[in-house]
């Protein structure tokens, strides 16, 4: 059975919009903190490590989100990390965050790729992430699908 990464977060005011919910953006500052803890604790591969002596990042060439429902200040949130694909040079991660009450709130695929950061051209993970990443693989986890969006602007009161 595969490893699942993950941590909670508290919804802080700096996330939220006038509403009172988290402004959609911070959800992606909440992933990238979540895959740099990932990498330093689970992967053994910190970000000091990576852009300093390793030369290397990691930046996003692709992402999906599903915003299921809102998330409200002061609540904490799980976040969950999987492993959908290992490639050479990239990878691909679902990532979920979740509610106290175990509700989903919103449904990440991101796919990242290893790169020199000197020439920024790809590069091949090190085998030894690599191998570290295999452990929270989990080919079979849902890919979110956005919704449908309606032409009309009656869902904002508009119209």
């Amino acid at each position: 059975m595969s490893e699942v990464f993950g941590n909670s977060v508290r919804v802080r005011f700096k996330d939220c919009d006038a509403a009172g919910i988290v402004f959609f953006p911070r959800y992606f500052e909440m992933l990238n903190d979540l895959v740099e803890d990932w990498f330093r604790d689970a992967l053994g591969w910190s970000f000091a490590d990576m852009h300093g002596a390793g030369q290397a990042g990691v930046p996003t060439a692709a992402l999906s989100t599903r915003f299921v429902a809102p998330s409200r200040l002061g609540e904490l949130l799980t976040r969950e990390l999987r492993v959908t694909q290992v490639g050479r040079s990239s990878f691909s991660l679902q990532v979920r965050f979740v509610g106290p009450a175990g509700d989903l709130r919103v449904e990440i695929a991101q796919r990242l790729v290893c790169v020199d950061t000197g020439h920024l051209a790809s590069r091949a993970l090190p085998p030894e992430v690599r191998s570290a990443m295999e452990r929270f693989l989990t080919p079979d986890a849902p890919t979110p699908t956005p919704a449908p969006v309606r032409p009309s602007g009656a869902q904002c009161g508009i119209g």
